[in-house]
């Protein structure tokens, strides 16, 4: 049998999803939670997750369509973003170092010469050791 509405695809990976597609996920999904396994019940929080994380997407086009956005219940999906970041980061990191790409080394200057000690408050100032001379009983 052929769908009778097309799928849903975002036009950018940030778009939100309509309240419209939200209801046929969980009309296909039948209520379960696709981590668990659990029915998600009325006092569930329940995000919408894509199974392929968008960052982690490598087919054609981008990743925020129908097909690839499931119910989910909030703390599972928490659980799974973790994952999802974390396998990123070591795939970037991986590729980096395949590249060659390395983290630009930071130049360290020499740095301020160190400051005059700083004169008491209730001693005289000596004008004649300011201007580098002698104390002036010369």
């Amino acid at each position: 049998m052929a769908r009778a509405v097309p799928e849903w695809i975002g036009k950018t990976p940030d778009s939100k999803i309509p309240d419209r597609v939200k209801l046929r996920v969980r009309e296909r999904e039948k209520d379960i939670c696709y981590l668990s396994g659990r029915k998600i019940t009325t006092s569930d929080q329940v995000d919408y997750d894509h199974r392929i994380a968008l960052i982690n997407w490598t087919g054609e086009g981008h990743g925020n369509r129908e097909s690839n956005i499931f119910p989910v219940i909030r703390d599972k999906h928490r659980e799974k973003t973790r994952q999802d970041v974390a396998e990123k980061a070591k795939s970037a990191a991986v590729r980096k170092k395949h590249l060659g790409i390395r983290p630009e080394p930071t130049m360290r200057s020499a740095g301020f010469p160190p400051r005059q000690k700083q004169r008491s408050a209730t001693r005289p100032i000596d004008k004649w050791s300011l201007l580098g001379g002698s104390n002036g009983n010369a």
